[in-house]
């Protein structure tokens, strides 16, 4: 399995297939403004990958930093691709191409009265698997409350509200509430 990273831009030829892909993937709630990432992936330290494997279009990854820290934002694999460890394998990319940095993500939290409970299980232990560990503590961001994860050390709160200041700017991140929350 061969996978291939590029950046995007609106110009890159998957660029309909990424947007609608993090469409589909995503809910409402979840998903900031897809021009604003894209825009927003002109900054230094942030990088929106469109990812091929053994040349076929596989997925999405985008990845915001700071010092030693990444963001793993958004992680979609296509339909089409799913279940092939192509996941899998992108994380594994990703863990080389920020080698020497603390990598986390925020997913769900597990609510036993979630409609998609079940999906949150197999999300969670997906990434269990590949690396991932619990870093206790909550992400609250408006009215979504997450699971933090990472690998290579804990992520203070402090860091967090630096790196996503450093990415939306002081005024854009005074228009919406995120707060980490000690478990």
């Amino acid at each position: 399995m061969k996978l291939n990273f590029t950046k995007l831009t609106p110009s890159h030829e998957d660029f309909r297939k990424v947007k609608q892909l993090y469409m589909r993937a995503f809910p409402d709630e979840e998903r900031a403004p897809f021009l604003m990432l894209v825009l927003k992936a002109k900054k230094k330290g942030v990088d929106f990958w469109t990812v091929r494997c053994d040349g076929q279009w596989a997925g999405i990854l985008y990845i915001v930093s700071r010092r030693d820290l990444s963001y793993i934002f958004y992680l979609a694999v296509s339909e089409e691709c799913r279940g092939q460890g192509i996941g899998s394998a992108i994380l594994r990319s990703a863990r080389k191409l920020y080698k020497g940095r603390r990598l986390f993500l925020a997913i769900e939290e597990l609510d036993r009265d979630a409609e998609n409970y079940a999906e949150r299980m197999k999300r969670r232990g997906f990434y269990l698997r590949n690396g991932f560990t619990e870093l206790h503590r909550k992400l609250r961001e408006g009215k979504v409350t997450y699971e933090i994860l990472g690998t290579g050390g804990d992520v203070e709160a402090k860091e967090y509200e630096e790196l996503m200041k450093n990415y939306a700017g002081s005024i854009l991140s005074k228009l919406f509430t995120m707060e980490f929350v000690d478990q």
